[in-house]
């Protein structure tokens, strides 16, 4: 029984890891009561750039020119569309003269990069203050704008916002995708409120142009091609110059992808940059996934065995218990409450999609920006 005995010790250390975690970590975001700060009316360019994206910006553009903010311009990126993207570009431009287009034409040594198109807009911005959203995403309130810029300060030069997708009734893979974007969102959150800010998401973030100009853009990490929106966070971020934006009417929503085949495949390129990211956050987020798996690893080979099955099963029931407990105040703060009771079920097939794609991923590298 000494194998057991091992897996047994392994298992109480994992479940100690989990707790502190969920209670170090993510609990500074759970039990943080969301600010309501002053808004200042700044100067705002929101930048968006779209790849043959005709469709959904016809959809989701006209929620981004009706909000409600008193000054503010819109940075249209056409990024070499094939589509009828520049065209509705364009058009859109002539109704509202707050729109400029950015036509971003191939170039060889820049093909498909969309940190180079990205760059262009930046440089196109006439305000100091950059709101980024994607072109299939749409603000669900007419104060996103004011709600972002708001946390902007003479300190805080990046925001982080949330990304939500939209609720598909009767789909596991909506309710999959929702749930890798709340814990990701946790995740990012509570490690930016404990001081540790490593993300954000290119669907709900905000910096300043003279935080992107003094680390030179993106040519840090230009020659991968992901990462314009993580890995730029991960360079720049800092405890004092990050604020966290969660109030309801600051998030954006954006269209889930329809197939598990598309879905793993956009979560190839989002893991594939993970790799980039500063040695502690890493390890941080190494230990995080490592410990999630062999919480439900080891704890099942322990309960097959009933190897001092009353000891594992009480904490296990522990572990859930400070799960449920943060990832239910959590998921209240993100509007993803409906969540709550799968969580076991989504948990542990999220881990087996993440380790999929893990694995994938060191077999070839994953196409990107479409």
């Amino acid at each position: 029984m000494v194998f057991l005995d091992l897996v047994f010790y392994g298992y109480v250390a994992v479940v100690i890891i989990q707790v502190v975690y969920y209670t170090l970590f993510f609990g500074k975001f759970a039990f943080t009561k969301p600010k309501n700060v002053v808004s200042k009316n700044i100067a705002v360019s929101v930048i968006i750039c779209a790849k043959n994206e005709a469709e959904n910006l016809k959809s989701f553009l006209p929620s981004v020119i009706n909000q409600e903010y008193p000054e503010f311009e819109i940075v249209l990126i056409n990024d070499a569309s094939k589509d009828g993207t520049l065209n509705i570009i364009q058009e859109y431009s002539k109704l509202h003269n707050n729109i400029k287009v950015v036509n971003v034409k191939p170039i060889e040594a820049f093909w498909g990069n969309k940190k180079y198109a990205l760059t262009l807009g930046i440089k196109a911005a006439k305000h100091d203050f950059l709101l980024f959203t994607d072109a299939d995403c749409k603000p669900v309130s007419k104060h996103w704008i004011k709600e972002m810029s708001a946390h902007f300060s003479n300190k805080k030069t990046i925001v982080l916002g949330y990304g939500a997708y939209s609720k598909v009734k009767k789909s596991l893979l909506n309710k999959l995708i929702r749930f890798e974007t709340l814990i990701t969102a946790i995740n990012y959150f509570s490690f930016a409120k404990f001081g540790l800010p490593y993300m954000g998401v290119g669907r709900n973030l905000a910096y300043t142009r003279k935080e992107f100009f003094d680390a030179n853009g993106f040519i840090n990490h230009i020659k991968v091609r992901s990462g314009d929106d993580d890995l730029f966070i991960n360079q720049i971020a800092t405890p004092k110059n990050t604020a966290v934006c969660f109030l309801k009417d600051s998030f954006t929503e954006s269209t889930p992808k329809k197939t598990f085949k598309d879905w793993f495949k956009q979560k190839r390129r989002h893991v594939s940059t993970a790799k980039h990211y500063k040695v502690k956050h890493k390890a941080l987020l190494t230990l995080l996934y490592v410990s999630n798996f062999l919480f439900w690893f080891l704890g099942t080979i322990l309960l097959a065995y009933l190897f001092k099955w009353k000891i594992v099963l009480g904490l296990f029931i522990l572990r859930l218990i400070f799960q449920y407990t943060i990832i239910g105040v959590s998921s209240k703060k993100l509007n993803e409450t409906d969540l709550i009771f799968f969580i076991p079920f989504l948990e542990v097939f999220l881990i087996i999609a993440q380790l999929t794609i893990f694995i994938n991923n060191l077999i070839s590298k994953p196409s990107h920006w479409k």
